[in-house]
């Protein structure tokens, strides 16, 4: 059977193209056979809509000695096919217990969305044996029907563009006969002949003899795949029209928290299928299936007081006041030095105003004013701003009649633990006098229309 590349492309991308003509066509170009055809049908397509900008890139992992020469090559074959390139240069850093496959494949990936805008589409070159390859690789890690579908012809990627894979119908033999057909020029990456990659083991030892003994083995497994994909898209439409009722979106921090107060009430397939849909509608990856079942345990289950922080990765999730939180271990501590420095000169009276970004707090407008609530401007006293201070401080909040400790303020608004050190607190001399973007002590508020410093969020 012949195969029109161009067509292929055609039949994948006009859809999407036509929905939004202002977007492009970048394709992940390694120069390998698969690539380099894709590349030749992008070619042709281009010549054929001129008015789709189309644009090759390609990754040096720096992990071959032939690195140097596949940029040559790709330049070249680029120059050819008249098409824009793009080279970019990555560093693998593998730790112990880590996967080369893995970390070069999300170095790629993150490359790649650094030249897509929205709407844009990734065209990758996976064929129909690269499905099997991915089908057995989740069956080997005892994925559920989502692993199992594999990879779809068409799917979004980085919440604002898309993957297109338009041979995924398409057999490696079928693309290695056009690539001969056509007198293409392509490189061959010698870790593809290494079978310590599981891919290349399967690739080598054991798809060949699947299909001699099932001919039409990759083409049937295809199917299934796509059957698995039907099968999970109907769960997570269920899944995005359940999960709303479970957020708590009315939060001082940027990510919705997940309520768990009737959870438990819930099969522990729906528990499971809800904190999954928690945890991907915030964009992060999920835990494995037996981290996730020690999640929910502890979630549900662990005494009201119990510290429960569960390290995912990028992430972890934590409990505080029935609800759970995911946090990126990438938080950080804001810039305290401008921030300081502002907030004197104001405390003082000088005529400055500006807005804080309080890493995951919400914005909060300090200025001079003479309305609402409102700190009065220091007179004798030192000004100093602090992150963090001990939850047995007293205080006096605006809101309250009577003084409390500190921890009992953060617990009564509903702040948690990790979030409480992040949360510029104002010092009079070392009374604590206010915490921007929270309250202002009450025997410090400025009185009738006097001038004073508004911390309002």
């Amino acid at each position: 059977m012949s195969v029109d590349i161009c067509k292929a492309i055609q039949a994948h991308a006009l859809v999407l193209l036509n929905a939004q003509p202002q977007v492009k066509l970048v394709l992940a170009y390694s120069g390998g056979v698969d690539s380099e055809c894709l590349a030749y049908g992008l070619s042709q397509f281009a010549q054929q809509h001129p008015n789709i900008p189309c644009l090759l890139v390609h990754v040096h992992h720096g992990l071959s000695d032939n690195a140097e020469h596949w940029v040559n090559h790709c330049l070249t074959q680029a120059k050819h096919y008249q098409l824009p390139i793009q080279i970019e240069r990555v560093a693998i850093n593998k730790a112990a217990r880590q996967s080369l496959e893995a970390l070069a494949r999300d170095a790629r990936y993150n490359v790649f969305k650094k030249y897509l805008n929205q709407g844009d589409i990734l065209l990758t070159a996976h064929h129909q044996d690269d499905q099997l390859e991915t089908l057995l690789l989740a069956l080997k890690r005892g994925q559920g029907p989502k692993g199992l579908a594999a990879m779809g012809a068409m799917q979004p990627f980085n919440h604002q563009s898309w993957i297109v894979r338009p041979l995924l119908d398409v057999t490696r033999q079928q693309i290695e006969a056009f690539a001969s057909d056509n007198q293409l020029k392509h490189i061959e990456d010698e870790s593809n002949q290494d079978e310590q990659f599981d891919r290349n083991f399967l690739r080598h030892d054991i798809i060949p003899r699947l299909k001699a003994r099932w001919p039409s083995i990759a083409t049937t497994a295809s199917r299934s795949a796509k059957l698995c994909a039907e099968q999970q898209q109907v769960i997570e439409d269920e899944v995005d029209t359940r999960l709303p009722a479970w957020l708590d979106t009315a939060t001082p921090f940027e990510l919705p928290a997940f309520k768990l107060q009737q959870l438990s009430d819930q099969t522990p397939q729906w528990q499971a299928l809800l904190l999954r849909g928690f945890i991907q509608s915030l964009g992060f990856n999920l835990p494995s299936q037996s981290q996730l079942e020690q999640i929910l345990q502890q979630l549900i289950y662990a005494a009201d007081d119990a510290k429960v922080d569960i390290f995912c990765g990028d992430y972890s999730i934590k409990r505080f006041a029935g609800k759970a939180f995911v946090v990126p271990v990438s938080n950080e501590k804001p810039d305290d030095v401008e921030l300081i420095g502002n907030i004197q000169s104001l405390c003082t009276g000088k005529q400055l105003s500006l807005t804080v970004q309080m890493n995951q707090l919400a914005d909060c407008a300090i200025g001079l004013t003479q309305t609402g609530v409102r700190l009065r401007l220091a007179t004798t006293e030192q000004v100093t701003i602090s992150f963090g201070a001990k939850g047995s401080i007293r205080c006096q909040p605006h809101f309250r009649d009577k003084g409390r400790e500190l921890k009992k303020v953060w617990q009564e608004l509903a702040v948690p633990p990790w979030q409480r050190h992040k949360i510029p607190l104002i010092f009079y001399n070392d009374t604590l006098v206010a915490a921007i973007g929270f309250w202002v002590d009450k025997r410090y508020l400025a009185s009738h229309n006097e001038l004073g410093v508004c911390l309002h969020t």
